[in-house]
């Protein structure tokens, strides 16, 4: 390529010629519509699902997640309805985030607010059945409901829930194992729940088996792909009528 010059009359052919050098494209950060038109729609169902799915555990009474052993030995002693206890213990254990520099998402704050309206929501509509195999079916629905949101609203890439970030926090941290830690955190909840005169059976073991594989299955089809969040390739003004000359 030619050596520069500082002529007024070789300033047009040196611009010329430094954007046909050019790339050919320059990244553009993702506009807001880019990044939220499809993961926000997506967080807000999967939080829904979420609620939905841990009332639909409750009234098959046959056992609930750790922390919803947790709710309901709150709700016995203090009162108040599960999904009120569902946001209580979402925003205490939002506050645990602090000492450990935790930052919230939009997906941390909806998982506080929105899970316990839906949970009770549902637990407005749908009563417990009645005979066993009504249960475990509605068991069942609860557990693969549950999966699924999970992959929704973790997919979504908006934050994590509270307790999902109180591990990863004390991961970051201490340097123990996420499995450890997830495992000492789910333990301490049940065992303070089964004292406080929360329900743990049957279910509680099912969902501790499959709750794993499930959000693993449904995070392959919900997370949203990388190149929405990554910049998008924008034409350099010149490039494309330099590319026609040539």
């Amino acid at each position: 390529m030619a050596a520069a010059s500082t002529s007024p009359t070789t300033a047009s052919t040196e611009a010329a010629g430094t954007a046909a050098t050019a790339t050919t494209a320059s990244p553009r950060a993702p506009r807001l519509g880019d990044r939220l038109g499809r993961r926000l729609p997506q967080l807000l169902l999967g939080l829904v699902l979420y609620g939905s799915s841990m009332a639909l555990m409750m009234r098959a009474a046959l056992g609930v997640n750790p922390w919803d052993v947790l709710h309901q030995g709150l709700q016995r002693h203090l009162g108040l309805s599960m999904g009120a206890w569902v946001t209580i213990t979402g925003a205490c254990v939002l506050l645990l985030w602090i000492p450990l520099r935790q930052r919230p998402g939009i997906g941390t704050l909806g998982n506080v607010l929105i899970l316990g309206a839906a949970m009770d929501l549902t637990l407005g509509m749908v009563a417990t059945p009645d005979g066993w195999a009504a249960r475990i079916a509605l068991l069942a629905a609860g557990i693969v409901l549950n999966g699924l949101a999970t992959g929704l609203y973790i997919g979504a890439r908006l934050g994590p829930g509270p307790r999902d970030g109180l591990m990863t926090g004390l991961h970051r941290r201490t340097g123990r194992s996420l499995r450890l830690i997830r495992t000492g955190i789910e333990v301490t909840v049940l065992l303070l729940g089964i004292l406080l005169g929360g329900t743990a059976g049957v279910g509680t073991v099912a969902y501790a088996l499959a709750i794993g594989p499930l959000a693993q299955f449904f995070l392959r089809w919900c997370t949203v792909p990388q190149s929405v969040l990554q910049p998008v390739p924008q034409p350099v003004a010149g490039s494309a009528q330099e590319s026609r000359k040539g």
